[in-house]
């Protein structure tokens, strides 16, 4: 069977832009904000009180700021974290991503961050997996 493509047809056209727009907007939906560390004791967590089953294993976790917070809906989700520059040269680790799980508000953490008002407080083994030294800096991060 030969199937016979009218490729100046423009609705084709037009759903192939609309396919390929949706494919790279996707690829590149990334927000931009600021982070900052914090270290142990992570609980009582604002999302999981006392119990400490509810962080990853690998402790990469974050508390959310209030920017992304919205009033609790943050705990649990996940976000692809990126450092992209800091006040320090060389601080970002080239390269480098991390994927966190919200299990807290920066707000109300017991631990307090290296700096408040920050988009995300990363845990110490999140933050030291993409900046080599404690410092704030400005991250790209993505929902997964």
């Amino acid at each position: 069977m030969i199937f016979n493509f009218k490729l100046h047809h423009p609705l084709l056209w037009l759903h192939l832009f609309l396919i390929t727009f949706n494919m790279l907007y996707q690829v590149v939906r990334c927000e931009v904000g600021t982070a900052s560390m914090y270290n142990p004791p992570y609980t009582p967590s604002a999302c999981y009180g006392n119990d400490a089953s509810q962080f990853p294993s690998s402790n990469l976790f974050a508390a959310a700021g209030e920017g992304i917070w919205d009033n609790g809906a943050a705990c649990g989700r996940q976000y692809l974290v990126r450092c992209i520059s800091a006040a320090i040269p060389r601080t970002c680790i080239s390269g480098q991503t991390v994927q966190v799980r919200i299990i807290d508000r920066a707000q109300s953490s017991v631990s307090r961050p290296t700096r408040s008002g920050t988009t995300m407080v990363l845990s110490d083994t999140a933050f030291g997996t993409i900046a080599n030294q404690i410092a704030s800096i400005n991250i790209d991060f993505q929902q997964v």
